[in-house]
């Protein structure tokens, strides 16, 4: 259930550089995190972005593999199957869409920012906008919301 309106009443903590539609037209998670649009989501957020049953890192914006399998999430606890079964981004496309629960919100947003060192590594080890410049750790960013690209 939505309390908050689109986009709008973000935790004060929680300031991601993109919405989940920029993030879907990026090309993220090989085109396989949703294997199909959910119908819960606006339907514009897919329009021509390619989803796929597998993943395919060229669908990927830095076309290169960045992320680990759902299993791999279950397995190491990231993943509340009450909530979001599929995840953060899961979180994030509902929490966008203004549904809170301030617990889960919580572990979420911690989750978020603990992605920053990864940010303090391109800009510490890469020329600025330098999109060659590790790739793989600029691809797992755009997972989570942030826009290496301006990096």
């Amino acid at each position: 259930m939505s309390t908050e309106p689109t986009g709008k009443n973000f935790h004060p903590d929680f300031e991601p550089d993109l919405t989940p539609k920029q993030m879907l037209k990026m090309g993220i998670f090989g085109g396989a995190y949703f294997p199909q649009p959910p119908k819960e989501f606006p339907r514009d957020w897919f329009d021509g972005v390619e989803v796929r049953a597998q993943k395919d890192p060229e669908l990927n914006y830095f076309k290169v593999p960045a992320s680990q399998s759902l299993q791999v999430w279950q397995e190491k606890g990231w993943i509340n199957e009450r909530y979001d079964p599929k995840g953060w981004f899961q979180w994030y496309c509902r929490y966008y869409l203004g549904r809170r629960i301030p617990d889960e919100d919580e572990r979420q947003i911690k989750r978020w920012k603990a992605m920053r060192r990864h940010v303090a590594q391109i800009k510490k080890n890469c020329r600025k906008r330098d999109l060659e410049c590790r790739k793989k750790q600029r691809q797992a960013l755009l997972h989570w919301g942030y826009d290496s690209r301006k990096l």
